[in-house]
């Protein structure tokens, strides 16, 4: 058994609070908006760019993630109304921040003619290292509920009175799985994977869509370990949400997916081949600029 003596709260002073979530989830979305930046240009995408999308995938996310949360926990906000807008108080579903990012930068993209494919398949590596850097303050925290593991070894307990495992089920003190060092695994090995098919799978988008297949399905799978609410036959709702988005990219990426071949042109001719024209400021790795040059 391995015992969490961390309060939930990296810090407090005055009316100001600081949580183990909210720091591992700030250096989550930092870290992506910085990778993804740095990529772009490989792409012909200016970094400035990036980073006006994703002011709008960060407004999207928050709010998609905290839909997800009160859908979850409808009951309850349906006799609290006001306490929807408590957003700072706790209660945010990962789900909705995927697909509200995603609904949110899509948007801006269309808006301002940006490659919308291009550049999700650019956020999708980026996507499974920040959900891996968010996870690190919910095992922190201990907020999410998971079945009792007594006999595991690697079983998680925490044992802070403070911590929010006190809500969960089995409470403070009793081990249970850790569920989101599973969840952190399966995105690694989904980083692999993704990582090795980068300009290698085409059309533009369809490494978002393996990295949206991916996720879901190990989520999917793991979710089993859970204590959330069940919605219907013994499912909950980051599986139904799992369902519907393999619904729709299992079937995207058998009929559209496919790899390229040595003879296909990557980088400035994936541009051209979609009507997109070449940015002057265009820079590349050291080697691509010398074979330009």
């Amino acid at each position: 058994m391995i015992e969490i003596e961390a309060g939930p709260n990296l810090f407090s002073t005055g009316t100001f609070m600081l949580s183990w979530h909210g720091f591992f989830s700030f250096v989550a979305v930092a870290t992506a908006v910085f990778l993804v930046g740095r990529w772009a240009p490989l792409k012909n995408i200016d970094a400035d760019d990036i980073y006006a999308i994703a002011i709008w995938a960060i407004i999207g996310g928050i709010l998609g993630a905290r839909i997800v949360h009160v859908i979850d926990q409808l009951g309850f906000y349906l006799d609290n109304p006001i306490q929807i807008l408590y957003i700072w108080s706790g209660g945010i579903g990962l789900w909705g921040g995927i697909l509200g990012g995603f609904i949110g930068g899509v948007a801006y993209a269309l808006i301002h003619d940006k490659p919308v494919g291009i550049i999700a398949d650019l956020t999708a590596p980026a996507m499974l290292i920040a959900q891996s850097i968010g996870r690190l303050g919910d095992i922190v925290n201990g907020e999410h509920c998971a079945k009792a593991a007594s006999d595991f070894i690697f079983g998680f307990a925490w044992i802070n009175p403070a911590s929010v495992a006190r809500i969960c089920p089995n409470g403070v003190g009793i081990p249970v799985h850790p569920v989101i060092v599973y969840e952190i695994a399966w995105n690694l090995m989904s980083l692999l994977l993704v990582w090795k098919l980068r300009n290698k799978i085409m059309p533009d988008g369809m490494l978002f869509a393996l990295y949206l297949a991916l996720y879901a399905t190990g989520r999917f799978f793991i979710t089993f370990l859970r204590e959330d609410r069940l919605w219907f036959f013994g499912l909950q709702e980051a599986q139904y949400i799992a369902l519907l988005v393999l619904i729709i990219t299992v079937p995207l990426l058998i009929i559209k997916a496919r790899f390229r071949t040595n003879g296909e042109l990557q980088s400035s001719d994936d541009r051209s081949r979609v009507g997109l024209p070449e940015l002057p400021f265009r820079r590349g790795t050291r080697a691509q600029r010398r074979r330009r040059n």
